[in-house]
């Protein structure tokens, strides 16, 4: 595998790793939804929801690294298997975020574009790259 899909995959996991606090367990904090572009009404209602979606953000990006590591020290096959169904489980879920937008879910309506975009970029940089 190429320099470009893993620095894309390490960069994209370490990201959903460092945001799962905010998203699981901090995200009752008024910065934390200023920096996840949320409104703060109803956050208690939610809090289950982000705690899963952080987790599940978590093991995407556990998921980027293990399959970086099997790249690297095992089979370059499974690996990039591995590398390749994190990415397409990022960039999906990301354009997922955008979708519940797009349908009106995400209040304020267009908050999501900034997030969406932001984590969609490297899994799709990365996919293209492996793909080409």
């Amino acid at each position: 595998m190429d320099v470009l899909p893993q620095v894309c995959t390490a960069v994209a996991a370490v990201v959903l790793i460092a945001v799962f606090p905010f998203e699981a367990f901090l995200v009752d904090r008024s910065w934390v939804q200023r920096f996840l572009g949320i409104e703060p009404h109803g956050i208690a209602n939610v809090h289950l929801w982000s705690f899963c979606i952080g987790v599940r953000n978590a093991l995407a990006g556990i998921g980027g690294l293990v399959g970086l590591w099997i790249v690297n020290r095992g089979d370059e096959t499974v690996g990039t298997a591995v590398v390749v169904t994190s990415l397409a489980y990022m960039l999906l879920s990301s354009l997922a975020m955008g979708v519940a937008d797009l349908l009106g879910f995400w209040r304020p309506r267009g908050g999501s574009v900034r997030g969406t975009v932001a984590s969609s970029v490297l899994p799709a940089v990365a996919l293209v790259a492996l793909a080409v």
